[in-house]
């Protein structure tokens, strides 16, 4: 009976996940439809997001470093929502970085764009994944983990965030000088403001 209740327990949390992923989901549109992008100064976000999470970290997480690009480099963005992509993707980060690895923090200027990379040194993606991991549902997680962790929603969501804004994300692999893949690497452009 227990354990029973337990397993009932564990999918509530999941089901409850799910359905607030799948809410958040069909909000996002309608709100950033009705919320005019701002600047928001990306180098002291992605500091702040970093500071966050190396002084809550158990002892065996990664590390966060952040490497900045010269000058204060302001992004048009809804910062409620650049954040929660930001978190999505520093949590994925970790989810499949190695004990004490490294996730980097890298905010360039294009000629349009402010362009914000998370890099990590886990895996890496499976090639035919790089496209279809931002399908609503696709979860592709650490070995070992457990099921029901993660609603499939994340990378989903986020796009339609970035999208949203007029920006676009992108996910590739990170390769060491010998070729084989020493990470992943996901990029988000947001227009300059």
């Amino acid at each position: 009976q227990r354990r029973l209740l337990a397993i009932i327990a564990e999918d509530v949390v999941r089901l409850d996940r799910l359905i607030s992923d799948i809410s958040d989901a069909s909000r996002v549109d309608a709100e950033l439809s009705r919320t005019p992008p701002e600047p928001v100064e990306i180098g002291p976000l992605m500091e702040t997001l970093a500071e966050i999470h190396n002084s809550t970290r158990d002892e065996d997480d990664p590390v966060i470093k952040v490497d900045l690009g010269p000058g204060k480099l302001r992004a048009a963005a809804v910062e409620g929502r650049i954040v929660q992509v930001f978190r999505n993707l520093i949590g994925n980060a970790v989810s499949f970085s190695p004990p004490r690895g490294a996730i980097r923090l890298v905010v360039r200027e294009s000629p349009d764009t402010v362009d914000i990379a998370v890099e990590d040194s886990g895996p890496g993606i499976p090639p035919a994944k790089l496209e279809s991991i931002f399908d609503r549902f696709y979860s592709e997680r650490p070995h070992g983990e457990r099921f029901g962790q993660h609603s499939g929603l994340g990378l989903s969501i986020s796009k339609q965030i970035v999208e949203a804004l007029g920006g676009r994300i992108s996910a590739e692999n990170r390769r060491g000088d010998d070729g084989g893949v020493i990470g992943a690497r996901f990029v988000v452009c947001l227009r300059k403001a």
